[in-house]
């Protein structure tokens, strides 16, 4: 008989797991978006009270260059430590350096290493904690480097999604096998989302793209997973939030 295998407690306890929100003052397709209000508190606030409810989280950082939103964040219980530099706050800055920089921020501070981030975008506010804690799971329990969030779509580029050439032509993005007559014949895809991302601090600073690492992905219900990139968006997900708050209403969420 082998050596027993470590639960997921066990798991969770032998590594530091921090929550970062990256939260950046600057937006263009929502002016102000991480403090823009949905159902009486802002996207912010939601991203930090859905944190805090995950068991899988011990600690829950706010990444920010804008001192409002670092403000709400600590009335609200989250921690800011530092203030993002502006160079790593713009619409051209990459990700992944706001990443690197929260944990070698936090790592000078704690003298202690990061052995995982999660990343919890304020721009997914109608997420669950379920939804976080199964992606740091999945990511705990695989030999996976990062842990994505993706949906069903009903868009698929083997089906019905084009481009067009120089003389207006359409094609089909990418070209099946055969011929593709009903979506459901078309190859299986599925659409990312910002709902959480769970990444192992060594792979963040090896390697300069998500997909050159070993990544995964966790499936999330896309009524969980609207993610607030225009005022429609920021609409339907106050649609989706009445309904999920009123019994009378026929829409329920999924498990």
């Amino acid at each position: 008989m082998g050596p027993k295998q470590p639960s997921s407690n066990e798991i969770h306890a032998m590594e530091n797991i921090v929550g970062f929100i990256f939260a950046r003052g600057g937006s263009k397709g929502v002016p102000g978006k991480n403090l823009r209000s949905l159902a009486g508190k802002p996207l912010l606030v939601h991203a930090i009270h859905c944190a805090q409810a995950c068991r899988s989280l011990q600690r829950i950082i706010v990444s920010t260059d804008c001192p409002k939103i670092a403000e709400t964040a600590l009335a609200h219980g989250a921690e800011v430590p530092f203030l993002r530099p502006p160079e790593l706050a713009c619409d051209e800055a990459p990700e992944r350096l706001a990443w690197r920089h929260a944990i070698l921020e936090v790592e000078a501070r704690d003298k202690n290493r990061v052995d995982v981030l999660v990343s919890i975008p304020p721009t997914c506010p109608l997420r669950l904690p379920k939804d976080i804690d199964h992606c740091v799971d999945s990511l705990l329990e695989s030999d996976a480097d990062i842990m994505l969030t993706a949906t069903e779509i009903n868009s698929n580029p083997y089906f019905n999604m084009i481009t067009q050439d120089d003389q207006g032509r359409a094609h089909l993005v990418l070209a099946p096998d055969g011929d593709v007559l009903r979506r459901q014949d078309a190859p299986r895809v599925h659409g990312l989302t910002a709902v959480a991302y769970a990444a192992r601090r060594d792979a963040l600073f090896t390697y300069d793209t998500i997909f050159q690492s070993r990544a995964s992905a966790v499936l999330i219900p896309s009524e969980r997973a609207v993610d607030i990139d225009t005022e429609l968006d920021l609409s339907l997900a106050e649609l989706i939030m009445d309904r999920r708050q009123r019994p009378d209403r026929a829409y329920r969420p999924a498990a």
